[in-house]
This record gives C-alpha cells, structure tokens and sequence, in this order.
C-alpha cells in the first residue's frame, strides 16, 4: 500500500515525500500492470500538476492528462513484459539540493530483451513540492545507451510457431 502524501508531509516535508513517492515508482511492477502507478499519480500529484522537460517546448498540465499520457506509454510496455518476455528495471538515486522543496533525482530504465539485448536510458528529474503534493516536474539530462530493442528482441507468437495459441 502506498502512503498517503498528506501524512507523509507533516513534520518530514518533500525530502521523505519525495523518497516514498520514488520507492512507490521504483517497487511498482509493471509485468502485473500499470494501474499502481496511476494510484501513484494520485496520491502524489496536484490536480494542477505541470509536467515538461528539456528536450521539448511542449508541456503537459493537469492529473487527467498526466495519467493518459502514462497509460499511452505503460500499457505497451504492460504487454510486452507480461507475453512478450522483456524484463524492466528501474533505479533511483537522490541528487543533494539546497532547497527542500525542490528535490532532483537520477533515473535509469533498462529494458532487455529474451534476446539478451538491452537498451538503457537515464535522466534527471526536478520536482517542486507545495503542500505535500508535486506540483511541478521538469525530465532533463536524458541519455541513451543501446539500439531501440525490435520484435526479434521479444518472445512473439507468429503465424506457424509450433506452441501459438489458435481460436476454436
């Protein structure tokens, strides 16, 4: 179960906040779906949050519009960990700052394939606290290491595989 942010803010402030909301992220698994980490958004995120980074003018404003951007990007990802046989993992590692209501965070996913192949990325993340909830969140320093994994990368079913499953 995930705390409830509000508690987490009395007396203890963003430093622990923000530590529980990055445990709740890193301790998700997405292999059993996405739905936590939309629990997680709202538990941690201002209806009003605003969301951007450095590698575009585009931002996103808004808890509605946050969750359907991740459903976008978690849901394909669900799948292919589930059937497809790729591993996730996810670590975090704070960044010291001089404010405690803002706090920064390195990030690293790594993706591998039931080829063995593997693709990495990191980035950094500043998140603004007000009242126990993100308000803003800004994705800056994203890296790549590796070649986007393919459909060779994956454990797929095709059109004459010996073990695919057929309609009655």
């Amino acid at each position: 179960m995930i705390p409830d942010a509000r508690q987490l803010w009395r007396g203890e402030g963003a430093v622990v906040a923000d530590r529980v909301l990055n445990g709740a992220i890193i301790h998700a698994d997405i292999s059993y779906g996405y739905e936590e980490y939309l629990e997680i958004v709202d538990r941690f995120y201002a209806d009003d949050i605003e969301i951007g980074s450095d590698t575009s003018s585009y931002s996103l404003r808004g808890k509605e519009r946050l969750k359907a951007a991740l459903r976008n990007i978690l849901a394909p990802i669900h799948m292919m960990a589930e059937i497809a046989g790729l591993e996730v993992s996810m670590s975090e590692s704070p960044i010291p700052g001089d404010s405690a209501d803002v706090q920064h965070s390195e990030w690293s996913l790594e993706l591998i394939g039931v080829s063995g192949r593997r693709v990495k990325a990191t980035w950094s993340v500043c998140r603004r606290w007000k009242e126990s909830l993100v308000v803003n969140e800004y994705h800056y320093d994203f890296n790549q290491v590796g070649e986007p994994l393919s459909i060779d990368d994956l454990h797929v079913a095709v059109a004459g595989d010996v073990g695919m499953l057929t309609a009655c």
